[in-house]
């Protein structure tokens, strides 16, 4: 379980020990983004500072400290650092990622405990004692995987490259005001084409795949100590109300709850109907 001193790969050692899980540690620089990449285990991808950025062919996931990522094995995801990222990453064996984790990419709830057992099997050796602390950690590791809360804090990808460039560019700029029409100028196809593409690809319109997009940005700047004046602005909500009813319909909590102490909890959970 211990940190890395070279760049991240996909054939790290982590992939190949025999232990149930193995954990990985490395600091990314401003802008120093991972390119797609796979792995053989599947994995669990935390935070303890800045942003990720997920991306995968299905869908984009936006993650801050205190939620965490779990991707099954040998899914293909590329990873945007953005302003600088301190991952812990979890590779699970097979056996142990059947036993803990969901089977499909989901954002979860990190709650205090699991947060402190991740540094722990940071500081652990790769092949640690199965008898000893390292076999603690790691049984009740799994246990608090399994117990944590998933998030909505992803969007559908679409597959289309004109799609794919109008997304990309809305993510980087959540708060752009163009309208559908002023995308269609700037891809090559006409209003109506994307209109048909985004519900195909994504299931949503447009107006709901980028309120989706906003409200996950949103959230994750919350959880990151973000204000939710400056919050509201960064996704383009000019009105604090209109920003606040939106976030409530969203995640069934007002934007200062979801802030509060900058710390994890399920209150983003969508409320049940």
């Amino acid at each position: 379980m211990d940190g890395q001193t070279s760049a991240p790969r996909s054939d790290l050692p982590q992939d190949r020990v025999d232990r149930p899980l193995a954990a990985f540690a490395w600091d990314y620089a401003e802008g120093e983004d991972i390119p797609p990449h796979s792995h053989d285990r599947a994995q669990l991808l935390y935070a303890t500072a800045g942003i990720m950025r997920v991306t995968t062919d299905a869908a984009r996931f936006t993650v801050p400290p205190a939620r965490a990522l779990w991707l099954p094995a040998g899914l293909p995801h590329a990873v945007a650092v953005p302003s600088g990222l301190a991952m812990r990453a979890l590779f699970l064996r097979a056996d142990a990622a059947r036993r803990a984790g969901p089977e499909r990419p989901a954002v979860l709830s990190v709650s205090p405990l699991l947060r402190e057992l991740i540094l722990a099997a940071c500081a652990e050796p790769l092949e640690w004692d199965e008898q000893g602390r390292g076999g603690h950690l790691a049984a009740l590791i799994l246990e608090e995987i399994a117990r944590a809360p998933t998030l909505p804090l992803s969007v559908p990808q679409p597959r289309d490259p004109r799609l794919l460039r109008l997304v990309a560019a809305l993510a980087a700029d959540p708060a752009s005001p163009l309208t559908l029409e002023d995308w269609a100028a700037e891809t090559g196809a006409s209003p109506r084409t994307l209109r048909r593409l985004f519900q195909a690809e994504t299931g949503l319109g447009f107006a709901r795949w980028r309120q989706a997009l906003r409200m996950a940005e949103a959230a994750a700047l919350l959880a990151n100590g973000v204000p939710p004046a400056r919050a509201a602005a960064s996704v383009g909500y000019a009105s604090a109300p209109a920003f606040g009813a939106a976030f409530r319909a969203a995640f069934g909590t007002t934007p200062g709850r979801a802030g509060e102490g900058r710390r994890p909890s399920p209150d983003l959970t969508p409320p049940r109907a």
